[in-house]
């Protein structure tokens, strides 16, 4: 078992790898620049915040060079990834000159991509952005979404994963007492 804790110097890499225990849906986030221009990454830091009003949110590394053109945007889509869809997580995470070659999208509510064959699409308009740490924090109000009813693509530990459906154990039987028994047998 690995730790660190507040009198020992905390290693970044091993921190990664303790957050990694977390398992997370994977999603892209897509927004357009002010000239139109498509961008996408893939990201795993979407959270809820609110349902009324209906409020999300998501982070971007302070170092990313889209950093500036999603702080502009004013708006993102959040595409929840399916199962099926390992290669578009693949293709969003990681530097191209046009990500959204051959990739099926149609335009949203204010113009942006959104996804096909996701599991959810919300798009949001920004309500703030912070910077925390080594991160962008953005805060989005949900304006429109859509979703199906299919498995979505998970990651944990590094790698991508699937969910499994499982029930909870069965609720252990009630202590009997005495004087129940002794009530019943009576009958």
């Amino acid at each position: 078992m690995q730790h660190a804790d507040v009198d020992s110097e905390i290693d970044p890499l091993d921190l990664r790898r303790a957050f990694g225990r977390f398992g997370t849906g994977v999603t892209v986030i897509t927004t357009r620049t002010f000239d139109g221009t498509r961008l996408g990454v893939t990201a795993n830091s979407f959270n809820t915040v609110s349902l009324e009003p209906p409020i999300v949110l998501w982070s971007l590394a302070s170092k990313s060079p889209n950093l500036e053109h999603y702080k502009s945007a004013g708006r993102f889509v959040v595409n929840v990834l399916a199962l099926d869809q390992i290669e578009l997580s693949s293709r969003f995470s990681r530097p191209s000159a046009d990500k959204f070659a051959g990739v099926a999208y149609s335009d949203g509510v204010a113009g942006l991509p959104v996804l096909e064959g996701c599991t959810a699409s919300i798009e949001c308009v920004v309500i703030n952005n912070h910077v925390v740490g080594d991160h962008v924090l953005f805060l989005g109000r949900v304006e429109k979404y859509t979703y199906q009813d299919m498995a979505p693509l998970l990651f944990c530990n590094g790698k991508y994963i699937e969910a499994t459906v499982i029930s909870p154990p069965a609720a252990p039987a009630s202590p009997v007492s005495a004087s129940a028994v002794a009530a019943r047998a009576a009958c």
